[in-house]
């Protein structure tokens, strides 16, 4: 035990998830109050940045597993001045969010698919969970920090096991191997589609 007056012996605070790290989490969106009808920005979801850039300004909540309640804010990419790059990037997250938020394939085509990929507004989006492959990128001081640049879809051999809400990867006991995945949250509900479920 260290004193209280010096703090060398001290562990550092370099408290990241460790990359490639796969685990559910909640999005909310923290509104920037910027609004364009034209593009579909509506809500006061968007932010405006001082460079022109539009995004959602997402903080990203591990809903369970060994990291349970730790935060990732991660920018989407809505427009840049730059270019289409990033809002390229912006919309493949949207898209695999949704695609493992609804349990679909990312190469399935069909109508049903297609509708599940729709959203009214960014509403459809603040409060969604899915699967997401953690990352460690660079923050302004250029400090390593979590972020979210992908979601994991059904395609995924570990998606069953993280959505079913099971140990995440490499933090299983082995009891955990042999308990069987609850499947009731995955029964059908009469009426809904399956991507509502």
């Amino acid at each position: 035990m260290g004193s209280w007056n010096n703090f060398n012996d001290a562990q550092s605070n370099t408290n990241l998830i460790p990359k490639g790290t796969l685990a559910k989490v909640r999005l909310t969106i923290r509104p920037g109050g910027f609004d364009d009808a034209s593009q579909g920005w509506t809500g006061g979801y968007a932010t405006r940045g001082s460079t022109g850039a539009v995004y959602l300004n997402g903080e990203f909540t591990v809903t369970e597993g060994p990291y349970a309640r730790r935060k990732i804010f991660t920018l989407i990419g809505l427009y840049s001045p730059k270019g289409p790059d990033w809002t390229n990037m912006g919309r493949s997250l949207v898209r695999g969010m949704l695609n493992s938020a609804r349990g679909i394939s990312d190469k399935d085509m069909s109508a049903e698919a297609q509708a599940a990929r729709r959203i009214s507004g960014f509403a459809d989006l603040d409060g969604i969970e899915f699967i997401a492959r953690i990352d460690v990128g660079t923050d302004a001081s250029g400090d390593d920090k979590n972020e979210i640049r992908s979601a994991v879809t059904p395609d995924h051999r570990d998606y069953a096991q993280v959505m079913g809400a099971a140990p995440s990867l490499g933090q299983q006991s082995p009891a955990a191997n042999s308990a069987p995945v609850s499947q009731s949250a995955a029964a059908p509900v009469p009426g809904r589609p399956a991507w509502a479920q």
